[in-house]
């Protein structure tokens, strides 16, 4: 009778990078740093050279990318439920990031980007410096040259981007739902002044007041 064979699934190795901001009860200090290794953060260099501010390189072994990302974001939140995300890296890339990445030159990636203007991915932001997501660049370059680059970059780039845009989008709705509070509290704030003013004067000095105005 064959035997049923069993196979061994592999976890690949993912290596990126979270920084946040802390909370104001927190400093970046060793003791911090302390009880994240003990969080299952040991997988981490943690950085806590800025005030305010820490930032943890990962090299976390897991079934996917976004499998290491996530675990790695909810073991940080989980120490740090007050901490605030910053950015995940790598996703931001400039010309010589690119460069370095695929081992060119800046002026050769300068060059594919002129020579390709209408079809090589949109910038992020474009000004003295020029940024792109990393995820659709390395996507463009695998189908438009013969430029080698680490596999497990693209997929950590796809979902180190779409934990930004999630941040992005969180901090838009507080912002939202913080101008709808304000708007309400002003259109209170005017009620409450009209009816102030209309229990305070007579139509005839409401009348004199308006023209004087």
């Amino acid at each position: 009778m064959l035997g049923v064979k069993r196979i061994k699934t592999m976890n690949k190795e993912y290596t990126f990078t979270l920084k946040y901001k802390l909370p104001n009860h927190e400093a970046a200090s060793d003791e911090l740093a302390e009880r994240l290794y003990a969080n299952n953060c040991d997988d981490a260099l943690i950085g806590i050279g800025m005030p305010k501010r820490i930032a943890l390189e990962f090299m976390r072994e897991a079934n996917s990318a976004e499998e290491a990302i996530n675990s790695a974001h909810q073991d940080v939140m989980s120490t740090l439920p007050e901490a605030e995300l910053i950015e995940a890296s790598p996703d931001y890339v400039g010309m010589t990031d690119i460069a370095n990445i695929v081992n060119v030159s800046r002026q050769q990636i300068r060059k594919l980007y002129n020579q390709h203007l209408p079809d090589f991915p949109t910038p992020v932001h474009e000004d003295k410096s020029t940024l792109w997501h990393l995820a659709p660049v390395l996507e463009w370059l695998a189908t438009h040259t013969h430029y080698n680059f680490d596999a497990t970059l693209l997929d950590v780039a796809k979902h180190t981007a779409r934990l930004n845009e999630n941040r992005t989008v969180n901090k838009s709705e507080k912002t939202m739902f913080c101008y709808r509070v304000l708007q309400l509290s002003l259109t209170n704030a005017s009620s409450s002044l009209v009816t102030l003013f209309d229990n305070s004067v007579d139509a005839n000095k409401a009348s004199q007041l308006a023209e004087a105005v």
